[in-house]
């Protein structure tokens, strides 16, 4: 593509009227704004942290509980305090966010790719195998999200790994599901039924005709998905069957903070929390935004 082909698009896209109510609208600039800060603090945030938080070599038990630096007795070194390893708490926040956000995101698509499929599968061939893949869906809908999820990981053991395998298997329905939903509709259009007259293989009427229109709804589906799941993830973290003490999250944070939450020793457990919520509300404004914006039945 020439540079002039590029400056084409972007003054379409300033001038677009997505462009335009998104100026207009205060939550989705604020979503933005959180969103765009959390991600710079996940890749920049170890450039400036006093140490490396999960380096065992760079604690000292000395430090343990140290408060935040605006309270009697704190240190400016240690701006939001530190844990019971003498960990610094601003430290700890910014890897653990990398961990929460890697999850929440690599579960997405992992999640999406397969309900993605099994979507499309289904609305575009219908019959029994509509049947079969939407059966499977609404038994697994019958049972909580979380408990599931619990169940899975009670069974695989705690790891990175097996995090994103019980994400990704917790997370696929609802993608099946909407995926399904737009490709019933779209199966019937013009286009799509010129597609098979002239003998195009299946396959490619899905992914080149079908997916290009249902790709709204996926995305803004994906947006709010990644929210869910870092809370997902932090619930089980929090419950000691999430990520390894080598690699905690924010999620296994809160939880080393919560025995001595009521002992005046807050900050441990409030402070992860409060970025937790953050990171979450943050993806939530963003992706009511483009839910209102990309799907037509709510214009």
């Amino acid at each position: 593509m020439t540079d002039t082909a590029r400056s084409g698009r972007w003054r379409a896209f300033l001038k677009s009227e997505f462009f335009h109510n998104y100026r207009r609208s205060p939550s989705a600039v604020v979503g933005s704004i959180l969103v765009l800060f959390v991600l710079l603090v996940a890749v920049f945030g170890p450039l400036w942290t006093v140490q490396n938080p999960y380096n065992i070599a760079s604690l000292e038990l000395r430090d343990a509980y140290k408060p935040p630096a605006w309270i009697e007795d704190g240190e400016a070194r240690f701006f939001l305090g530190t844990d019971q390893q003498g960990r610094d708490m601003l430290s700890a926040i910014v890897y653990g966010s990398r961990v929460s956000l890697v999850i929440g995101v690599a579960g997405t698509l992992l999640a999406s790719a397969i309900g993605i499929v099994l979507g499309l599968v289904a609305g575009f061939f219908g019959g029994r195998t509509d049947a079969i893949i939407m059966r499977i869906a609404d038994i697994q809908l019958s049972f909580p999200t979380m408990l599931i999820a619990l169940f899975l990981m009670s069974v695989l053991g705690r790891g990175v790994t097996n995090i994103l395998i019980s994400l990704t298997l917790v997370g696929w329905v609802r993608f099946a599901r909407t995926v399904r939903g737009e490709t019933l509709s779209v199966k019937k259009r013009e286009y799509v039924e010129a597609a098979r007259v002239i003998g195009l293989p299946n396959v490619r009427i899905l992914f080149k005709h079908v997916l290009p229109n249902v790709f709204a709804s996926i995305i803004v589906l994906a947006t709010i998905q990644v929210g869910n799941f870092i809370l997902t993830e932090a619930t089980l973290s929090f419950l000691g069957l999430g990520v390894p003490i080598t690699r905690p999250s924010l999620g296994m944070l809160c939880n080393n903070g919560f025995t001595v939450l009521y002992s005046g020793l807050w900050w441990v457990s409030i402070l992860p929390g409060l970025y937790i919520m953050i990171i979450v509300f943050g993806i939530n404004l963003l992706g009511d935004f483009l839910r209102d914006e990309l799907n037509p039945k709510l214009k």
